[in-house]
């Protein structure tokens, strides 16, 4: 019995210590910014106006619907979307655990199952795409600026993030949406305590080489860096 109970302790201290490493690396990791684009240096011509928006808790990269590089309401449609509004200027769009996603409205909601399968990549991805007539700058919501050869590796790595079939993404059929505005579609990857939702983010800002976290997994990590 005494045996055990050492057992016990260790492996209750080795994962606290584990959890606490996680959490200084997760932290320090964030802090350290990666790339330094400076959109002042742009020519009216090159501008092309991008957003950063969070709910506290999940980071939407927020896109024009269309522009002369790239039409996004021909690969995901306005008719997905109950409201089926093309009216809409803006697209912001979000990757994560599918579960998560189409499981979880409230915290409340949160199984054990959808939790562990999310921590350790086991699940299915999806993204969120959510459609917007308009967007105001604030503490949730930062403009960003870049050019034509940015925005195109934006695009590239957005694309990349679909799970196409027969080379159409697909639209996830739930009734689990979060208004009129909004669908879900299959997506690559999983989930987990290392890649989440705002690694996700964090990663397209990279790929676009605007202002990022070396690593993280809030929403935290990314809108420190885009305080100014």
């Amino acid at each position: 019995m005494k045996k055990i109970v050492i057992k016990t302790v260790k492996y209750v201290g080795l994962f606290l210590l584990a959890l606490l490493m996680y959490g200084i690396v997760v932290t320090l990791l964030s802090f350290i910014p990666v790339n330094s684009y400076d959109s002042r240096t742009l020519i009216p011509a090159q501008k092309i106006e991008i957003y950063l928006l969070t709910n506290g808790v999940h980071t939407d990269i927020v896109l024009p619907v269309k522009n002369e590089y790239f039409n996004w309401s021909k690969q995901v449609k306005f008719t997905d979307t109950k409201a089926k509004d093309s009216t809409a200027q803006f697209m912001a769009i979000g990757w994560g655990d599918r579960g998560f996603y189409l499981e979880t409205p409230t915290w409340s909601d949160l199984k054990v199952s959808t939790a562990l399968n999310a921590a350790t990549g086991l699940s299915s991805s999806a993204l969120h795409i959510t459609f917007y007539k308009s967007l105001k700058e604030g503490i949730d919501c930062k403009k960003i600026t870049i050019d034509s050869i940015e925005y195109k590796k934006l695009i590239v790595f957005i694309n990349n993030s679909f799970q196409l079939n027969n080379g159409n993404v697909t639209k996830i059929d739930t009734k689990a949406v979060y208004g009129n505005n909004d669908a879900f579609y299959e997506a690559k990857g999983s989930y987990s305590l290392f890649y989440t939702c705002n690694t996700w983010a964090n990663q397209a800002l990279k790929a676009a080489n605007q202002k990022a976290a070396l690593w993280t997994i809030s929403d935290t990590g990314i809108f420190r860096h885009y305080k100014n």
